[in-house]
Formats: structure tokens, C-alpha cells, sequence
């Protein structure tokens, strides 16, 4: 009874949902878990016990549980992905000389019987009854006993024995860096199923989709390891590892070989940790008393880079509650773990043996997924760059502020403009793929990639050339208040622009996610006639935008023009110091605007001059006088 007061006083403290669709409604998991380590062979048994409640409108006869640990095997659709697509991840094979071949061969392939991941399920019974089962892949198939009705429980428990891969991909034992486990995608998790249905995806290696929920965990194992990752810990202290309280003395039993760590997560989608015999642990306080704790390995070459990233993440936390929202709960870990940096509820888990720049950097981009993973939480299956591209806009921002680059007097840098060249390139590459496309479903890596984390960065930055950087930022923060705790989709970020600043987006979401179109203006022509300017513009690409466009003249004075995109049914405010003129729309069917300067003596013309239009071909986008 105390535990069930514990969760509904977290629930009442800043976890509410407002999504204002009418209707909108979510699936509900509460788990309880007990699991034994065994640190020399790398297995862990545990008991399930999860109540599912069914929000939904529909009866449910099946639910579907993922078993991640068995990608983790030869033969397993992931190992097959590795050998099939032509630019594998380079962290998840090997690559060696045959003779005089080069020969790329996937790591998961070779791996022994004692070396490869699994879950084994036994003992399935629903509401006190056996029910049938089927594994197929990484997906458990589960035939109900009795049907779910509308907004009724059902209680499921289950046993299950696990084997911890050798690391090659997000959870693993063993690390390049010597980090024993990292417990990620470890235990049997329930399929999300919502107004779409059940998103029972085979884990092939991209990303995740999960149902909210409460999770009460226990976890055995050999004492002298310390944990560190989703939750709070119940039992401080009794386990010491520098998580006691007020210093309390912490004395174990002496013929105890284990400890039991209790954790509680309160209205989260995953739980992970990670686990190490010389994990330092250090805790500083955040803003509103957010315990900030970090775990890495005991390596004096990089102690020194560990402790300066700790002010770092304050500083971080800070400039993401403001300018997205607060962070709702009251921890978060960071944990040298797993093979290169990967979110997951209250932490994160990141590889550590690197330089300074290097582990603020990936802090950022693992913590701000905080808010728009593991809070608002979009399929990042279906819809991956509402993910990695808010995640990546708002990190980029953060860096910005926190280790600001080096730039000349007077000189403006774009934070963003890495992912301008990286959406580029991949336009000249010829291998681009709509964002609508399921993140396993890319025929290229460098597509998923860039697609994800660039183009998806560029439709934020971008949306501030559209409405105003002010309106976006705004936008950010009632996405953020309106679908935390929900499962937002491409269409509510949609709305919640259009709401904040009053124009019509339809066509910016369906252009830059669901097509391949780009964007490409030009400057066509340029005359003098009658004391007059006359300019003629041309679009190229597909893909219509509204257009600031910046005039310079020989006496020095400058002038904006901006051209609305007559689909907006809007015009933007000001962004630029100086006098702008407004013209009439461009209506997309138009491939040409011509429009006259009551002035002879233009020097120049730049069309947008701010570069956050994310133009294909910038050698047309401006014009000099000869």
C-alpha cells in the first residue's frame, strides 16, 4: 500500500498529461521485477509481474511482448541486416583482409553460444491462468486466455532467464572501455499498442517505442558492483556506493557476496542501468534539487574529464528547462556504458574514454533527449526525426551556450550549420529517402543518419525561418507542456506552430517529411529601367517557401523585401533591423516573381540571408552588380 502512495504522490507531482486531442487516450503498464546477476557467466534470472490496463477503445485478444537480447544471435534478422545492407554500422562488424579481399564481416555472426544474448519466457499466465505463447525472433506472441475488454486490467506474470551479450550494440557485457554491463533492452517489455494498433517491431537495431508506466525493480548481484541508471534507489542506505544519505555508515553483512538495489521509476517508458566493479560515483545537485548522479570507470586519464563535466551538466539542465520545459523528475545518471551514447528514462549511458569537448558534447545530445524521447515521446520507429532532430536543435543550441565555438569579432555562427552540409550532401548523394520512411526501412545507413539527425534538425531551424525564431521557440515550449507523458505525432508539432503563430504549415510538414522535394531559389534577372529596379526570381526545386530577401544599394543603405508564401495565408514579423517591404504572395504554381525597387543603384541581392532556408544550390541565391 505504501508503494502504490509513493507512485500516485509522484504522479500528482508534475506528471499530468494535457494532450488536447479530443479523445487521445494511452495504454497503462505497472512492472515489478526481481532479478539475480551472475557476474562470472553473465546470466540473470528474474519474475515478472505486470498489470496491463487497457485505455483503448478495443478489445484486446493478443499482446505482444519485445525480446531484444535475441538479436544477439547468428542468424537473427539483425545479424542478417548487418550482412545485407552495404554500409553496415562500422561499431557492429568487423573488418579484416582475406588475401587480397577486403571483407566486412557482422560481429553478431561469429559469436559463441556462450557470447550470444537471449530471453527465455516460462511460466506465462494471465490473471492467474496459463495462456499461450510464441517467440518469433525478438518478439514474444502472446494468446490471451480471456480478452481485455475496454478499460479493464489484466495481471501477467512470467520467469525469465537472460544472457548478456557480448557488447556490440547498445546493451552488452564487457565494453572496448572494460564497462562489465550495460543493461539496456534487457528485460521482457510490453508492445506498445495505440490508435495505430500494436507496434510489435522486430529489433533489427534502430529505435524503440514504449508504453508509460511504473516500474519497481530489484536487482541482485555480487556486491563489490555498483549500479547506476533508471529510478530511485529505495534502499541507500543499505547499499552505500555513494548513495547513502548524510553520510550514514554503511556496513554489510560480512558474509554477504550480494547486494539487493531496489529502484523506483515513476511514469517512464524503459528502465536500463549499468553495472561495474570500479565505477566511481559522484552526485551534484541541479537546478530544483535534481540529483545529477555520474558513474564512470576508475581511469586516472580520465578522472579529470568527468569531473569538469559535471558543472557542465548543471549548466546544461538549466538552459534545457528553460527553454523547453522542466525536467519533471528528480534524478538523472549519467553512465560510462554501452558503445557510443544512447538515452534511456532518467539517464543515459555513453561511452567515456574521450575528450573533453567530446563528453559535454554527447551529455547534451543523450540529456535533451530527456525531454523529447523519454517525455514526449513519439514513435521514433515510424517517426525517428521527431527524435533525433528536436533532440539534435536543441542540444546544438545548448553546446552554443555552454562551450561557445570560437569565432572572429563580429562574426555570427550558425549552430545548425553542420546539419545544413550534412542534408546537402546527402541531396547530392542522390540516396535520400522520405522522413515518413520507417527507421529499419532505409536502403542506406548514411540516409537513416542524416535523415534522422540532420534533416530532422533543419525542420525546427528551418520552421524559425518560416514563423520567426521567436514563434518557434514558443512553439517548443507549448509542445512540450501540451504532449509531455504522451505519444505526440508529426501532425501536433504541426499544430502547436500553427496555433502559436497563426499560419497554415500543412504544406511545410508534408513537403519536408513525406516527399524528397527540396528548395531551390534563384535570383534570375536583374535590370535598371526608368529609374527602377526591376528583379525577377525563379524557384527550381519543388519545394515553396516564403522569401526574405535582403537588398543592398551603392550608397551603403540596406532594405529587406519578403515575399509570403501565399499557402501560409500569413506574413511573418520583421526579423532584420531594417526597413522591410512586404510584397504581394508567390503562389506555388508560379515558377517566376518579378517585382519592381523604386530605385535605381542596387549592389546587391541575397535571398535569405540568414541561411536557416535550407536551399540546395546557394550559388543563385545571390546577385552582384558588375
Amino acid at each position: 500500500m505504501k508503494k502504490l502512495i509513493v507512485f500516485s504522490l509522484l504522479s500528482a507531482f508534475g506528471f499530468s498529461q494535457n494532450n488536447p486531442n479530443a479523445g487521445y487516450w494511452q495504454q497503462h503498464v505497472d512492472y515489478k521485477m526481481d532479478v539475480d546477476m551472475n557476474v562470472k557467466n553473465y546470466q540473470y534470472k528474474g519474475h515478472q509481474e505486470l498489470v496491463y490496463t487497457n485505455h483503448s477503445p478495443d478489445t484486446l485478444k493478443k499482446v505482444f511482448y519485445h525480446l531484444y537480447p535475441n538479436a544477439f544471435q547468428p542468424g537473427s534478422a539483425m545479424d542478417i541486416r548487418l550482412q545485407t545492407i552495404s554500409d553496415p554500422d562500422k561499431r557492429m562488424v568487423k573488418s579484416f583482409k582475406k588475401g587480397t579481399e577486403d571483407v566486412t564481416e557482422s560481429r553478431i555472426s561469429t559469436l559463441k553460444p556462450d557470447e550470444i544474448g537471449y530471453l527465455k519466457i516460462s511460466n506465462f499466465s494471465q490473471n492467474g491462468k496459463t495462456a499461450s505463447t510464441k517467440v518469433v525472433g525478438t518478439v514474444l506472441e502472446v494468446e490471451l486466455n480471456e480478452p481485455i475488454l475496454p478499460h479493464q486490467k489484466a495481471t501477467f506474470v512470467l520467469d525469465f532467464d537472460g544472457q548478456v551479450p557480448l557488447q556490440v550494440r547498445r546493451s552488452g557485457r564487457n565494453s572496448e572501455e572494460g564497462v562489465a554491463l550495460s543493461m539496456t533492452q534487457w528485460y521482457p517489455k510490453m508492445a506498445e499498442y495505440d490508435f495505430e494498433g500494436w507496434h510489435a517491431d522486430p529489433y533489427i537495431g534502430r529505435e524503440f517505442h514504449g508504453v508509460w508506466g511504473n516500474f519497481d525493480v530489484k536487482i541482485t548481484l555480487d556486491k563489490e558492483y555498483t549500479i547506476g541508471g533508471t529510478g530511485y534507489l529505495q534502499n541507500k542506505n543499505e547499499i552505500g556506493h555513494g548513495y547513502q544519505d548524510n553520510g550514514v555508515e554503511v556496513k554489510y553483512p560480512k558474509k554477504a557476496k550480494t547486494l539487493t538495489w531496489h529502484f523506483v521509476a515513476p511514469n517512464v517508458h524503459d528502465f536500463a542501468w549499468g553495472a561495474d566493479n570500479e565505477y566511481i560515483h559522484d552526485m551534484v545537485l541541479g537546478p530544483n534539487n535534481v540529483e545529477l548522479h555520474f558513474f564512470y570507470k576508475n581511469k586516472k586519464e580520465n578522472i579529470e574529464n568527468w569531473k569538469k563535466l559535471q558543472p557542465k551538466t548543471i549548466e546544461l539542465l538549466e538552459f534545457f528547462n528553460k527553454a523547453v520545459g522542466q525536467y519533471p523528475y528528480k534524478q538523472y545518471s549519467v553512465v560510462q556504458g554501452g558503445d557510443g551514447g544512447m538515452e534511456y528514462a532518467m539517464c543515459t549511458l555513453i561511452t567515456g574514454n574521450r575528450s573533453y569537448g567530446s563528453l559535454v558534447g554527447v551529455t547534451a545530445h543523450e540529456f535533451a533527449h530527456s525531454w523529447f524521447q523519454h517525455i514526449l515521446a513519439s514513435n521514433e520507429s515510424k517517426h525517428e526525426w521527431m527524435d533525433e532532430g528536436f533532440t539534435s536543435f536543441i542540444s546544438d543550441l545548448a553546446m552554443e551556450q555552454v562551450l561557445p565555438s570560437k569565432k572572429k569579432e563580429g562574426e555570427e555562427v550558425n549552430p545548425f550549420e553542420g546539419a545544413y552540409q550534412g542534408y546537402r550532401y546527402l541531396i547530392k548523394s542522390g540516396k535520400e529517402q522520405p522522413l515518413s520512411t520507417h527507421a529499419d526501412r532505409y536502403d542506406y545507413n548514411m540516409s537513416y543518419g542524416i535523415g534522422a539527425y540532420s534533416k530532422g534538425e533543419i525542420f525546427l531551424s528551418q520552421l524559425g525561418y518560416v514563423i520567426g525564431v521567436e514563434n518557434l521557440m514558443k512553439t517548443l515550449k507549448r509542445y512540450y507542456y501540451d504532449y509531455k507523458f504522451t505519444h505526440p505525432t508529426p501532425n501536433d508539432i504541426k499544430r502547436t506552430a500553427e496555433k502559436v503563430s497563426g499560419a497554415n504549415l500543412d504544406w511545410y510538414l508534408v513537403d519536408w517529411t513525406q516527399t524528397t522535394n527540396t528548395i531551390d531559389y534563384g535570383v534570375k534577372n536583374v535590370s535598371e529601367e526608368n529609374n527602377a529596379t526591376k528583379v525577377t526570381l525563379e524557384r527550381i526545386g519543388r519545394m515553396p517557401m516564403p522569401i526574405d530577401l535582403l537588398v543592398v544599394y551603392e550608397d551603403g543603405t540596406q532594405e529587406s523585401f519578403y515575399i509570403p508564401n501565399t499557402l501560409m495565408r500569413w506574413e511573418k514579423p520583421n526579423p532584420f533591423p531594417i526597413e522591410r517591404t512586404v510584397l504581394k504572395g508567390w503562389d506555388w504554381a508560379y515558377p517566376t516573381f518579378t517585382f519592381e525597387i523604386a530605385k535605381k543603384g542596387v549592389k546587391a541581392i541575397v535571398i535569405d540571408p540568414s541561411g536557416l532556408m535550407a536551399d540546395v544550390d546557394l550559388n543563385n541565391n545571390t546577385w552582384e552588380k558588375k
